[in-house]
């Protein structure tokens, strides 16, 4: 008879909680099912809700009349068909994603991701390791959306060389990059964006004030340690506990039977350092394409316009550029190390990391199909301002007002996926009514942000889910999408928990958000 396992050996509580949810979750069916099944629950709702009308404001500060769209009508069954091949070349992630996996495929063949990884782990004590994964992940959303197809393989990659459940590597990171949308020690593409449209709000109450990008600058800093400890702490004590040890037969022949990195031997050194200084030159070229004023990549900043704006055809820009990145040292690397002989290895390296995406592309097409009816619908839109409208109406005031305003945020996140359009028209219902009530405007930005990221890591509108689910499956191949859901949940939990005390602590303390920013607000004369 077997014995027992030792206490410290048990799953705690949350674990086999998790546990029963994912065997619950698993008998949902393969994601391109359910993602078939999910358009047509829109296709249904819109014909049901078809009418439904609310006043959203646009981005350009507008306010526009929108109603539920059916699809089921003679003009939305045209457009269903019409407009099937553009959704699923408008996917916002299908040609970011294939252009950098191509660069990182290649890399990857050639043994050079690899061999950065195995340096990685001889330079970094093993108990850093994923601390700082989650901290690189944060720090991503400097170039917008990219960590999502550059670090989260990367995530799963390391963890699977170091021996531990890849699966664990690979939610790090994913949750990593959601929650760093709203957490950087530097300021951001989003940061302006959203500033913009907090300040038009206030505008309508105090056409004075003014907004600046760094409104909630000390508090994203402090947010990013938070993430980071709070991810770093999910992973070891939660996702690693519930997902037990890998079984590297369950991965494709490519990712299966990862032994723990060995020491770098001379040879590998010398190639990956040559490499190294390869990109480095890559880096510095790339930089110069953006950085100094005239340079091609760099915009003209019109006068009041934070500098930050300079850089955002840069930041378009940004897969391609992180594709050369990986290219050229990997190339480099690849012809040291004798993996290259000629163009022709580089060709067939090209071709077999496109082979390994057609599970992406197929998912691509039935989600970008998806995500297109839930927009030319109108009922994400509708449903948001209805929510806050109905937030509005109930009457709280204070602290619990800031509270419920951050739930509504978050569980608007659920329909709505771009941060800011959300806030387009948000704001200018939210902003006014909390100014009315003592807070200031920077304050309810920063519950919006607390909100908006929390959900980011498991709502199924998150145009990059898909690549994500495909990452998985490359080293569990049966891995279904409750398992990857439950995986996530644990960080959505904790850092809504975490990050909602810290916001309550910060404005109980009357710290500044940012450079000379208060957390309360008095009416002009009041």
């Amino acid at each position: 008879m077997s014995a027992s396992p030792a206490p410290e050996e048990r799953p705690n509580l949350a674990v086999r909680t998790l546990e029963k949810i994912a065997r619950v979750g698993n008998r949902l069916p393969d994601p391109l099912t359910l993602f078939v099944i999910m358009a047509g629950l829109v296709v249904v709702l819109s014909a049901l809700l078809a009418g439904a009308s609310a006043e959203v404001r646009q981005t350009s500060g507008e306010l526009k009349l929108m109603e539920v769209q059916s699809l089921l009508s003679w003009e939305g069954i045209r457009w269903m068909f019409l407009s099937a091949i553009d959704n699923f070349m408008g996917f916002a992630p299908l040609g970011p994603v294939l252009t950098v996996m191509l660069g990182i495929g290649i890399a990857e063949r050639t043994g050079f991701i690899t061999m950065g990884l195995r340096v990685l782990v001889a330079s970094v004590p093993k108990s850093m390791i994923t601390a700082t994964l989650v901290f690189a992940c944060v720090m991503s959303s400097m170039v917008a959306d990219a960590g999502y197809v550059v670090l989260t393989p990367l995530g799963a990659l390391l963890f699977a060389g170091l021996g531990r459940h890849p699966i664990a590597g690979l939610a790090a990171a994913y949750a990593g990059v959601s929650g760093g949308f709203s957490a950087n020690l530097l300021i951001t593409g989003l940061d302006p964006m959203l500033a913009r449209l907090t300040g038009q709000a206030a505008e309508t109450l105090d056409p004075g004030y003014a907004v600046n990008a760094t409104a909630n600058y000390y508090f994203l800093v402090v947010s990013t340690i938070l993430v980071t400890v709070v991810c770093t702490w999910v992973t070891t004590k939660i996702v690693e506990p519930m997902l037990g040890k890998w079984d590297p037969s369950q991965a494709s022949d490519e990712y299966g039977g990862k032994d723990a990195p060995e020491e770098p031997g001379a040879e590998e050194r010398r190639a990956f350092f040559i490499a190294l200084a390869v990109g480095g030159v890559v880096a510095a070229g790339i930089a110069f394409l953006g950085i100094w004023s005239g340079s091609p990549l760099r915009d003209v900043v019109e006068p009041g316009e934070p500098a930050v704006s300079a850089l955002h055809s840069y930041f378009e820009a940004v897969e391609v550029l992180i594709a050369l990145l990986f290219v050229f040292p990997g190339i480099v690397y690849g012809v040291v190390m004798k993996s290259i002989k000629s163009d022709k290895d580089v060709a067939k390296m090209a071709s077999d990391t496109m082979g390994t995406m057609g599970a992406y592309v197929v998912l691509a097409f039935i989600a970008g199909q998806f995500v297109a009816y839930f927009n030319w619908t109108n009922l994400g839109a509708i449903t948001a301002v209805r929510g806050a409208q109905g937030l509005e109406a109930v009457g709280l005031t204070g602290m619990p007002l800031l509270l419920a305003f951050l739930g509504v945020s978050a569980l608007m996140n659920l329909f709505v996926g771009s941060a800011s359009a959300k806030w387009a028209f948000m704001a200018p219902i939210f902003v006014p009514m909390m100014m009315m009530m003592g807070f200031s405007p920077e304050v309810v930005q920063a519950a919006y942000r607390v909100g908006d990221s929390i959900t980011n890591i498991i709502t199924p509108l998150m145009p990059y889910l898909p690549i994500i689910i495909v990452f998985a499956q490359r080293y569990v191949r049966d891995i279904k999408m409750g398992t990857i859901l439950t995986t996530m949940l644990p960080y959505s939990v904790a850092l809504g928990i975490a990050w909602t005390v810290l916001l309550i602590v910060w404005l109980q303390l009357g710290l500044p958000l940012g450079p000379g920013v208060s957390a309360t607000y008095v009416l002009p004369g009041g």
